[in-house]
């Protein structure tokens, strides 16, 4: 069973020794177990890729994604797997003073960077940041290297992708910024598969309704950062 994912801690990663780990990994390793799917391999992919690497068949399931009506045009999804906000890589101690998509907009010499068909992209636009200082990167690892060397002035991304590479990296010189939620409401995000592939996803739901909430589920996504008020989004 093939599994794309990208490196984007917490949710995927791998450890000094070489091992593949996240909650996004630790939850599809579950499911396959639990479906009775021995096998298990995990491929790293770059964003771009996730998708149309379904559709041609070098993975079963990529990690988890938002589910926008475009990307629900070529693939589908599972239930939702974590509902997470928006947030901004900044330099430390947040020098701009920047605290979501609008304070990015409203200064004229800051560039902010997103990762390649990404759905922060589509939010920056949304929020008046012209294309001309919108820089896009195919990795995490690129776009968080721009804002630390001074290339951008902060870097959109799930708040909780920015805390964990800060948590590995402690001395990247990083920080973390919020974007409030009455300028952007935490979204939900899922597995995705190939278009046709609906006896498969359904086998996935089943399992993942029966675990999601659970004390075990919890109890992992709890050692990745995530808590309660987060998982009750949900089954709520």
């Amino acid at each position: 069973m093939k599994f794309a994912y990208l490196i984007e801690p917490p949710f995927n990663y791998r450890n000094d020794d070489g091992s593949v780990t996240g909650c996004d990994v630790e939850l599809a390793r579950y499911v396959f177990a639990k479906m009775g799917i021995d096998s298990f391999e995990p491929m790293e992919a770059e964003f771009a890729d996730l998708l149309s690497g379904l559709a041609a068949g070098r993975w079963r399931m990529t990690t988890g994604l938002f589910g926008t009506k475009e990307r629900q045009n070529v693939a589908s999804f599972s239930r939702p797997i974590w509902a997470l906000p928006d947030g901004l890589l900044v330099t430390k101690g947040n020098p701009l003073a920047l605290v979501g998509y609008q304070s990015v907009a409203d200064q004229s010499e800051c560039l902010l960077a997103v990762v390649r068909d990404q759905f922060q992209h589509r939010s920056a636009v949304q929020f008046g940041i012209p294309n001309g200082r919108i820089r896009i990167f195919e990795t995490y690892a690129d776009a968080a290297a721009a804002v630390r060397n001074g290339r951008v002035g902060a870097y959109a991304s799930v708040a909780r992708a920015h805390s964990g590479f800060i948590e590995r990296n402690p001395d990247s010189g990083l920080d973390l910024t919020g974007v409030p939620e009455v300028e952007k409401k935490p979204a939900f995000g899922a597995f995705a598969f190939a278009k046709l592939d609906d006896d498969f996803r359904n086998d996935v739901d089943l399992v993942l309704g029966d675990y999601l909430g659970s004390s075990t589920h919890r109890s992992m996504m709890f050692r990745y950062g995530f808590s309660d008020a987060e998982i009750d989004l949900l089954i709520s």
